[in-house]
């Protein structure tokens, strides 16, 4: 991390887990173990049946409610989808574009992506991007080649004032879910990949300016050491964040 350039955020991603009673009760036990911590922030991305509950239930706290995904039309014939405008109606700050689980089942690409980002940034929500390869890139030495297309081609359209509302993170597949981390050296290697991709295409006080998360299962045990790295500026965090001690604790990892 380096806070004197950028800033630090933790972010949970809820997946297809939690009622909206559960994410209520959660939210509620989070609170206090994170009250007065205030050197990164902390965001709860959460299923769209979840988020009114979600948003009353961090009302009064530092914590922010983001979305997994958003539609990239305002309105109309796209039967189960929600658009930018419904989100922030409903009190949503950030949203999540382009995981690996979106790409992988249910049929996202990169130019789809770019679409929702531009579409997203234009209503006023933050994003959090996802770039991130998969086991045979990485095994076939492309990972750099592959983030650096994703990233570019994520973020075409995307004027120098709307990067300051967008989170890249760096998930390789691989390491999603699986148990399998990359070392801090790894994660390190990759957000910095994406760093300096986006210098070339915005030059060297936005790159340094941009928080790069690492989010391929950190959690409790392994968030120091991650943190530790200069390029990762916080985690996109899966199962850990459906536990309040333990997303907690990845909130106090990002204070030291």
């Amino acid at each position: 991390m380096n806070r004197r350039k950028r800033r630090t955020v933790i972010a949970g991603n809820w997946k297809m887990n939690m009622t909206p009673v559960e994410a209520t009760a959660m939210i509620k036990e989070l609170r206090p173990m994170i009250k007065g911590r205030r050197a990164c922030d902390v965001v709860l991305c959460v299923p769209a049946i979840d988020i009114p509950a979600a948003v009353a239930a961090a009302k009064g706290s530092r914590i922010k409610i983001g979305a997994e995904n958003v539609h990239f039309e305002e309105k109309g014939a796209f039967t189960g989808e929600i658009s930018a405008k419904m989100l922030l109606s409903c009190g949503v700050e950030y949203v999540i574009i382009g995981h690996s689980e979106r790409r992988q089942y249910f049929g996202e690409t990169d130019a789809t992506v770019n679409k929702r980002v531009l579409a997203a940034l234009s209503a006023g929500l933050k994003v959090i991007l996802c770039v991130g390869e998969v086991l045979e890139q990485r095994d076939l030495g492309i990972t750099n080649e592959i983030l650096a297309m994703q990233t570019k081609i994520a973020l075409q359209g995307v004027s120098a004032e709307q990067l300051k509302n967008v989170i890249i993170a760096y998930e390789p597949v691989w390491a999603i879910g699986t148990g399998r981390v990359a070392t801090p050296e790894q994660a390190d290697e990759g957000n910095g990949v994406v760093r300096k991709t986006v210098e070339a295409l915005y030059g060297h006080d936005a790159a340094e300016a941009l928080t790069v998360q690492y989010g391929g299962s950190m959690n409790e045990k392994n968030a120091a050491d991650l943190l530790a790295k200069y390029n990762v500026d916080g985690g996109l965090i899966g199962g850990a964040s459906l536990v309040a001690s333990k997303f907690a604790a990845i909130v106090a990892a990002a204070e030291k």
